[in-house]
């Protein structure tokens, strides 16, 4: 349904029919089982949960701490967690995943979502950021786009999407968190991480998406994104036999085949003058996406979509979620769509 006062941009019917050419690999869900399977086999060291230490800063009304937690390989993935200092009961918890190239973030960073009262783990991207969590013996120098393509079991996003289930499995068992009340958040990358773990993980209850990095990798090349993107066409620019090996290996990590098997509800965000992640990859998610979804539009919006307002969106979204009392707003045009 679209709101009464919207006007539709010409441009999203022809969105809303687009179609990914990406295609799903008969062994995608195996993939992903056994590559968690034995993710988990090497956390479950850590028997006592995530190690969570205070961190002293000069916030009066917010908690810090830090948190350290195994992902990918046993590799110890560090994240903030930030809880409301006062607060009753457990709280539903945001785990948030950051964009191309940024890591946690400092410690005073992004108080939004403490602020409105929910516990906010954010997830230090393995080899990104200041480098509090390296990508040991993977770091090779190269973009994390191209890091490792010439095998599944090698590729850079595989480590990373299996530290998000993880960050999952970590935030359910942190302090003050209600494991029954778990969201996932993110932008351009992080989006992109979220999408994956909201299909990943366990115990998620909402994916929240802006600019979804990663979806439609096919559709991206042709329509020349910008951004990391970058990346991956000059890689193939440069090594002309490399293309079909590359493709056959992003199968296993577009976000496309994440929402084709996608059991989360889940709100999108769009703006239509995206040039690093095109609207027609983020519609490819959204279309194929098998769970409930929403999509927010920004006709003349690029990477940056609906910016404040988007959050706004995600506030009201994790209010109706956890049944959380707030201010309602409808922001932008809002396509609503059910499987």
């Amino acid at each position: 349904m679209t709101t009464a006062a919207a006007t539709v941009d010409p441009r999203e019917r022809d969105l809303r029919a687009y179609r990914s050419t990406q295609t799903l690999p008969d062994d995608f869900a195996g993939f992903w089982r056994d590559t968690l399977a034995d993710a988990r086999r090497h956390s479950t060291a850590s028997v006592d949960g995530p190690a969570a230490t205070p961190v002293a800063t000069s916030l009066r009304t917010v908690e810090v701490l830090d948190v350290t937690f195994p992902g990918f390989g046993g590799d110890p993935v560090r994240a903030w967690l930030r809880l409301p200092r006062h607060r009753t009961g457990l709280l539903p918890v945001v785990v948030h995943f950051t964009g191309y190239g940024a890591g946690r973030g400092h410690a005073i960073d992004d108080l939004t979502w403490a602020s409105a009262g929910y516990a906010h783990l954010v997830m230090d991207t393995r080899g990104q950021g200041d480098g509090g969590t390296p990508d040991g013996p993977w770091d090779d120098g190269t973009g994390y786009l191209t890091r490792g393509l010439r095998d599944p079991a090698d590729y850079y996003y595989r480590r990373v999407f299996t530290d998000a289930a993880l960050a999952v499995d970590a935030a359910r068992r942190l302090p003050g968190v209600d494991p029954d009340r778990v969201a996932l958040i993110g932008n351009s990358q992080g989006a992109g991480i979220a999408l994956a773990a909201g299909y990943l993980a366990t115990g998620v209850s909402a994916v929240l998406a802006q600019a979804p990095f990663l979806s439609d990798v096919p559709g991206a090349l042709a329509l020349r994104a910008g951004g990391p993107y970058q990346e991956l066409s000059g890689l193939l620019a440069r090594d002309r036999t490399r293309r079909d090996s590359v493709q056959a290996t992003l199968r296993y990590f577009d976000v496309v085949n994440f929402a084709r098997l996608a059991r989360v509800p889940a709100w999108f965000s769009c703006g239509l003058d995206d040039d690093i992640t095109p609207p027609e990859t983020v519609f490819a998610a959204h279309n194929e996406y098998a769970a409930p979804h929403d999509i927010a539009v920004w006709p003349s919006n690029g990477h940056d979509a609906g910016g404040s307002l988007d959050r706004q969106g995600a506030l009201d979204v994790l209010g109706r979620t956890f049944s959380v009392a707030g201010p309602s707003h409808q922001p932008g045009h809002l396509i609503k769509e059910e499987s």
